[in-house]
């Protein structure tokens, strides 16, 4: 059994940089989304501001969730993403022909996730500055607790997803790009969990995402940080990281021993 190898790792890393790199479409696309995801919120917001005290109350709650919320959305494609790459260009079997570990894999897929995010929501929340007066840096030290408990979620919904097209092959990559949406109902992004019916409330509960933007408002509306949503969501991703590992696994050890690394999705 060969040793767990940060050099593997960081060979890993390379490359996708690399690509990333060397594809100045690719970096426009990570930085154009949220960028006009955070004006035209802001621009909503703004509207709302004059007609809603809710809004007025929690000044830049909108832009401040949309900005969250598409770190949870880049986190996840960070990971789902790459991996798709390998298999639309048949690359994952020479992968693993080489001395690469599927955790080697994914760390640098995390660790490229990261990357990826920041590239795409920093400039966004600097733009937000001077055309809004806005800052979500102004939320301090709990931003950071907010934006690592979303883009752990996002990785662990990204572990899921490949074991599923693992298993079912590219006719399940769809749910790359929906997954993340279809929970946005039940994340309490924009309103608070409480405009839920009883019955989804539980559900709504259950995700970190919720936990997040519960305390986010708490927050902006209260000037008081919630420890115990933070402990919660933390706690969440803890155990959905380590059940979507486990999962991811054992969908890569039956595609590799069925042979399905090489033709996935023929």
């Amino acid at each position: 059994m060969l040793a767990f190898s940060l050099r593997r790792v960081g060979a890993m890393i390379l490359r996708y940089w690399y690509l990333l790199r060397g594809s100045w479409p690719r970096l426009l696309e990570l930085a154009y989304w949220p960028a006009v995801q955070m004006v035209l919120w802001g621009y909503i917001s703004q509207f709302m501001a004059t007609t809603s005290s809710w809004v007025a109350q929690g000044g830049g709650v909108l832009i401040a969730a949309v900005l969250l919320w598409d770190v949870l959305f880049r986190g996840q494609l960070g990971v789902s993403v790459p991996f798709l790459e390998e298999m639309w260009s048949r690359n994952l079997g020479q992968l693993f022909v080489s001395p690469l570990r599927p955790l080697e894999w994914v760390l640098a897929m995390l660790v490229m996730s990261l990357l990826r995010t920041l590239i795409g929501v920093v400039p966004a929340a600097l733009l937000a500055i001077p055309i809004f007066h806005y800052s979500i840096f102004a939320l301090g030290l709990p931003l950071a607790g907010f934006f690592f408990n979303l883009i752990i979620m996002g990785w662990w919904l990204a572990l899921l997803i490949i074991a599923l097209i693992l298993r079912y092959g590219l006719g399940a990559e769809s749910l790359a790009w929906m997954t993340v949406f279809l929970l946005a109902p039940v994340s309490a992004v924009y309103y608070p969990v409480a405009v839920l019916p009883a019955w989804l409330q539980a559900v709504a509960w259950a995700l970190p995402s919720t936990q997040v933007f519960e305390g986010l408002r708490w927050l902006l509306f209260h000037h008081e940080f919630r420890a115990d949503l933070m402990a919660a969501a933390a706690a969440l991703n803890g155990l959905y990281l380590t059940l979507s590992t486990g999962v991811f696994l054992w969908a890569f050890r039956v595609a590799r021993h069925r042979g399905s690394l090489l033709h996935v999705g023929e």
